[in-house]
């Protein structure tokens, strides 16, 4: 198959229906009906005088008249938006929970088959950018099932609905802006432009003001199309990997094995040492084989507790954090593009008592590291550094593997600790 023209398309609708279906399973909640009730002050009336107000600025950032009359001509304040902005997740998902939801056998088969199907595509892009095939189909099939969905929300009636609601509208401000640009510059139209209730767009679900920096049109038709032309979707993806740094002819990283009693302190996911460092505290591949003989620097992660899997990670798995900032995304894009070309899967498993912390929990994983005086300032349900160092120091001060890992497991254990 060509994909020279903006004709081009992914594939026919009979498949791009069956991969909505599993996609809607796992990435995107489109905007449906809402149960958020907001303040007496976020109401209809006064997020129409809010348009009415930044019409006025648009116009004077550069914005057409034409476009802001088309953008605007039925948007209205979307509740829904606004209740998934504030929807704090019931769970904290664990690694596995996320990652066997990620590298499914679907999408590895999928994968396989759009890799084949698009080789020839695909490798110019790799020979233009650097980036290696199985990666640009591994971030295609993460954010969107390869196009599947690519989320049905109204883009500019999500963020107008987002820079109008205080919590972050200068983020959204500036992306409602960018996003206006795109419609001036004739890429899309506004019936077109849909995507994820937070706006990101299309096939790669680009923010429109990664859309302005990174999009390409990749087949010379004049515009840059990421939810219809492959050519662009692609290119774009290389161009965006490229930027944010990817080094040509290296890999992401590797999942390795640890030697018994090694000091889990060390798997901070940020410092880097060469491979000849962690080849002397005795790290091998996974499979029992040596490091490689590579003048390479390497951080060392640990996604999960001690039981699970460990990762010597490279310069090009900070790339991929910088696309999603998630240890949990990153290693599931970098193994679903390993498992596309046939390496294997990895060598631990799910444990039997893994098992998600609700918002509740984590707060009172937190409330009792605070009564035995670790350093928690603040009982907010969210699982961020401060509280994976306070439960490492407990680990470490109560004679358990030092992995830093907040679990239902070492809530357990607190609460046996204290008595409770």
């Amino acid at each position: 198959m060509t994909l020279g023209t903006k004709h081009s398309r992914l594939t026919s609708l009979a498949l791009r229906t069956l991969l909505s279906f599993f996609a809607v399973l796992f990435i995107l909640q489109p905007a449906t009906a809402s149960t958020y009730t907001p303040p007496p002050t976020q109401n209809e009336a006064d997020f129409q005088k809010w348009v009415t107000d930044f019409k006025k600025q648009a116009l004077k950032q550069g914005i057409s008249q034409k476009t802001l009359n088309i953008a605007f001509k039925d948007v209205h304040l979307n509740l829904r938006v606004l209740e998934l902005d504030r929807r704090q997740p019931e769970f904290a998902q664990t690694f596995w929970q996320y990652f066997n939801r990620a590298v499914t056998s679907w999408r590895i088969v999928k994968g396989k088959f759009f890799l084949q199907k698009y080789h020839s595509e695909l490798s110019e892009v790799t020979k233009k950018y650097g980036v290696p095939e199985r990666f640009l189909v591994a971030f295609w099939g993460m954010e969107t099932n390869f196009g599947g969905y690519t989320g049905n929300t109204p883009i500019i009636e999500s963020l107008a609905t987002l820079s109008y609601d205080d919590r972050r509208s200068n983020f959204f401000t500036k992306e409602l802006i960018s996003a206006l640009e795109i419609l001036d510059q004739g890429n899309v139209t506004v019936d077109e432009m849909k995507g994820s209730w937070a706006g990101a767009m299309g096939q790669c679900q680009f923010m429109p003001s990664n859309y302005l920096k990174y999009a390409v049109d990749g087949d010379n038709s004049g515009t840059k199309d990421l939810w219809n032309s492959l050519p662009d979707v692609f290119n774009s993806m290389g161009n965006f990997l490229e930027k944010l740094g990817w080094q040509r002819g290296e890999n992401w990283g590797r999942e390795v094995a640890l030697p018994k009693g090694f000091d889990l302190t060390l798997a901070d996911g940020k410092t880097k040492h060469p491979l000849a460092y962690w080849q002397k505290l005795g790290i091998k591949l996974a499979d029992g084989r040596a490091l490689p003989n590579e003048v390479m620097d390497a951080a060392l992660v640990l996604p999960y507790d001690y039981r699970g899997p460990a990762f010597l990670v490279y310069d090009n798995y900070f790339v991929i954090k910088r696309w999603n900032n998630s240890d949990s995304y990153a290693l599931a894009v970098a193994h679903l593009a390993d498992r596309l070309v046939g390496r294997p899967g990895l060598t631990k498993t799910q444990p039997k008592d893994d098992r998600s912390l609700s918002h509740q929990q984590i707060i009172e994983l937190q409330d009792r590291l605070k009564r035995d005086h670790y350093d928690i300032r603040v009982l907010d349900g969210i699982i961020g550094g401060k509280t994976r160092q306070a439960v490492r120091n407990y680990q470490i001060n109560n004679n358990l593997p030092p992995d830093g890992y907040p679990s239902y497991r070492m809530l357990e254990i607190l609460r046996k600790n204290q008595g409770e």
